[in-house]
């Protein structure tokens, strides 16, 4: 495919790496039959799977087992303007709905305003993912605690096929940011729709004076393990860039084997050790696109995929790099990313 011509030294590797972790024989791996392997069998109410379907079986990567999704709730948590600046037609939330649907997304994630100005005009053309909490940042000085936007009932009324949620791990707030969200993943259960977890991890003890562990496979993993615990049927994370969080900060539970054998320094197996605390792969997971750069987005973007992908992983699920360009650009940054996982030449590490 072309996406995947020109790709640097580095990436190339990637392709090319082999995986002497944890095996892909372990991984509930991604494919066509995913929803009915991992979650027939589980005690998700059939409304529920339904709505998982509307998720697996939309857009350019329908029926693959794979996922790409628009997220854009950025105008809340980093600022309008900040987010809409380099491209203000996104001020108008109609044209988020377009992107993604000229994307050829399996959904469009975003916020209750968003939805709610043009629900009736797309909610039967893309699943819609409400986000249902935030870190506003309109509070001086700055706090950071996400709290909740709306109801789930009111996500329902939009239509939504999945709500959507974030808890910042590690905070002073993720106790009640836990009982919050599996409340109301709950009744989004209960209601028919589906569940993704934005599972952050956020304290300023886990950045030191060398390193900011923030991002440690260890760490993230974690956060990963309990985010299915409460009930996310989609997990998304950061990608991981480094590991060894516990034991520098010193403080959690570990084991020899989890730095020793079950991960290395590679991506692909730092990144494979977030798919196993994700029940093995039975939930999935979706990787962030992480902030726009410029001209290397695009090919930033493939690297991100062929990780998450060889590592076990389902999709990526990326904002900045596609709105905070002109509209065409975005469309091409998408589907740059969706060619990796319809590429069968990309397989597991």
């Amino acid at each position: 495919m072309a996406t995947l011509s020109n790709l640097s030294a580095e990436t190339e590797a990637l392709l090319q790496h082999e995986c002497k972790t944890i095996s892909r024989e372990l991984l509930h791996a991604p494919g066509p039959d995913f929803l009915d392997r991992c979650f027939v069998p589980s005690s998700r109410p059939p409304q529920v799977l339904r709505s998982l379907g509307q998720l697996y079986n939309h857009g350019r990567l329908a029926g693959t087992g794979y996922m790409s999704i628009l997220p854009v709730d950025q105008g809340i948590e980093h600022t309008a303007g900040s987010s809409f600046g380099p491209n203000p037609m996104y001020f108008d939330p109609e044209n988020i709905i377009k992107l993604a649907l000229e994307g050829g997304c399996n959904a469009v994630a975003t916020t209750f305003g968003t939805f709610g100005t043009v629900a009736r005009r797309y909610a039967h053309k893309i699943p819609f993912l409400v986000k249902i909490n935030h870190n506003e940042l309109l509070t001086y000085p700055n706090k950071y605690d996400q709290i909740l936007f709306g109801s789930v009932e009111e996500a329902w009324n939009l239509g939504a096929a999945a709500v959507g949620a974030t808890i910042y791990f590690g905070s002073e707030e993720s106790n009640r940011q836990i009982i919050e969200v599996s409340q109301a993943f709950e009744r989004a259960h209960e209601l028919g729709m589906a569940t993704v977890l934005w599972c952050y991890t956020r304290n300023n003890a886990f950045k030191t004076a060398d390193k900011d562990y923030h991002m440690a496979a260890d760490l993230t993993g974690q956060a990963n393990h309990l985010g299915v615990t409460i009930g996310a049927d989609i997990i998304k994370q950061k990608l991981p860039e480094n590991n060894g969080g516990f034991s520098a900060l010193k403080f959690g539970k570990t084991f020899p084997a989890m730095y020793d054998s079950l991960s290395s320094d590679n991506p692909i197996d730092l990144t494979r050790y977030q798919v196993a605390n994700c029940y093995m792969g039975r939930i999935g997971l979706i990787n962030s696109g992480g902030e726009s750069k410029g001209a290397s987005d695009q090919a930033d973007a493939v690297r991100t995929a062929i990780i998450n992908k060889r590592a076990g992983g389902q999709g990526l699920i990326s904002g900045r790099k596609a709105f905070q360009r002109p509209f065409a650009e975005g469309v091409q940054l998408l589907n740059a990313i969706q060619d990796v996982y319809l590429d069968q030449s990309v397989t597991l590490a």
